[in-house]
């Protein structure tokens, strides 16, 4: 067995890290107890395009730095869970467009509700201030380190 590790003797991208892997392992949870058991971590990075958008494939490849077929198959993968649909844009018929259906919507909303507890847990274990400060240092982090300007663009991409 591997001696254990203290994890104050982390550096700080990967406490980071770990603190949100293990906040969204909880979201996942909460998420399965309500029927969306099937989504993972990774389909999060599809749904940010689709909220208030309705992509080409070709676009969502673009906006995921990952192949067209890559992207084809993760909305395949939505598609046959139930989560999105591909329609015919408006203007073209012959151009399909990748949109959320309701059941992709439901779980977006049941997802922010479980982010929502998990702030409330948070802030009744650490108190509002505590919490606040430490959001607003992850906030400057992300800044100091390039990665503002993705999460504002919602273009944050899976890691590699």
């Amino acid at each position: 067995m591997p001696p254990s590790l203290d994890p104050r003797r982390l550096d700080t991208g990967t406490l980071a890290l770990f603190v949100g892997q293990a906040a969204a392992a909880l979201v996942r949870e909460q998420l399965a107890d309500q029927g969306f058991g099937d989504l993972r971590f990774s389909h999060g990075y599809v749904f940010q395009h689709l909220i208030d958008d309705e992509p080409t494939v070709g676009e969502l490849a673009t906006r995921l730095a990952m192949t067209q077929q890559g992207a084809s198959k993760a909305v395949a993968e939505l598609e046959r869970l139930g989560y999105c649909e591909r329609v015919p844009d408006a203007a073209d018929a012959r151009v399909r467009r990748v949109r959320l259906t309701d059941r992709g919507r439901d779980a977006v909303h049941a997802a922010r509700q479980a982010r929502n507890a998990l702030e409330r847990r948070l802030t009744d274990r650490f108190g509002e201030r505590c919490l606040a400060e430490h959001r607003d240092l992850l906030v400057r982090l992300l800044d100091e380190l390039g990665g503002t300007p993705a999460v504002e663009r919602r273009a944050v991409r899976p890691p590699r």
